[in-house]
């Protein structure tokens, strides 16, 4: 199947991103919200980081113009169905997605690709609630989008072989790498990113470091780029303890059980640098720890 055009559902930190990496490789982007607001925000953030691209001879002001061009946005979810590969980046919540593929099933073209980005909730579950788990597969993007270079593309226990090699092709398109990974809980990334994670938590926890010490141990003492804690912020502490649940539903394992600091956290709505506050304060002109 020779994919044109792509729906992206959510206009979030993980949307936009997906939508300007798509307009650049030269995809057609349908992006859609159930806010306006978001999506001026999106175009607008798209526009910024599109700019900052040219500014470092990344791509041609010309690119730039011809990607912001191919983004189309729309507040009507049916309005997607054309499109050749859907990708679903709504809130990491299964009942969300769920809800977000009944709505879109009757207004779908027979030969549509539905995808999902979710960071951990099982594939063939997702693909279960439609009319087409042949047809349907995660399609994991790495945050920030433009920049990280891993796609994971996860089958369902149902998705055939068409399916993943036109989404292969997507991802080599984009000048990307897959990673093919198995239905399990959370994955490949974050089945190893989470529980040490989880485990930079308990050891502020417990007392064993605060966050400073913790975070510029595994900067220093493991050449980690970011330090676990201010990598949690980045990606939101909800999230971390979303996936952290998945894991250890689902596999059962007492070793996956979210640290009570992390629930307690994301209670206090200390969610990280999209809140303001997490294991780091990011009122002020640097980032102060909180422990």
């Amino acid at each position: 199947m020779d994919i044109k055009s792509i729906g992206v559902i959510g206009a979030g930190q993980m949307g936009n991103g997906i939508a300007h990496v798509m307009a650049l490789a030269g995809y057609d982007v349908m992006l859609n919200d159930i806010s306006q607001d978001s999506l001026n925000n999106a175009v607008a953030l798209i526009g910024k980081n599109l700019d900052r691209q040219v500014s470092r001879n990344k791509i041609t002001a010309e690119a730039k113009a011809d990607a912001l061009a191919r983004i189309k946005t729309t507040l009507q979810l049916p309005e997607l169905g054309q499109t050749d590969l859907i990708i679903e980046a709504a809130t990491e919540r299964e009942t969300v997605k769920a809800a977000i593929f009944e709505d879109l099933l009757p207004h779908l073209k027979p030969t549509t690709i539905l995808t999902s980005n979710t960071s951990s909730i099982s594939i063939t579950r997702l693909a279960s609630r439609t009319d087409r788990p042949e047809k349907f597969m995660g399609f994991h993007f790495m945050n920030p989008v433009p920049v990280m270079q891993l796609v994971e593309l996860i089958r369902g226990i149902a998705t055939d072989e068409e399916t993943f090699a036109a989404c292969h092709k997507v991802v080599a398109n984009l000048g990307k790498t897959a990673a093919s990974a198995e239905d399990f809980p959370a994955f490949i990334v974050n089945r190893i990113l989470m529980p040490m994670i989880n485990e930079a938590v308990y050891t502020l926890y417990e007392g064993v470091g605060n966050v400073e010490s913790i975070d510029r141990s595994m900067r220093l003492g493991a050449n980690h780029p970011m330090g676990p804690l201010e990598l949690a912020d980045f990606i939101g502490l909800d999230t971390c303890l979303a996936i952290m649940n998945v894991l250890h539903d689902g596999l059962a394992d007492t070793k996956y059980r979210p640290c009570p600091l992390l629930t307690k956290y994301v209670e206090a709505g200390w969610l990280g640098r999209k809140t303001q506050r997490g294991f780091y304060d990011y009122r002020g002109e640097t980032p102060v720890p909180t422990r």
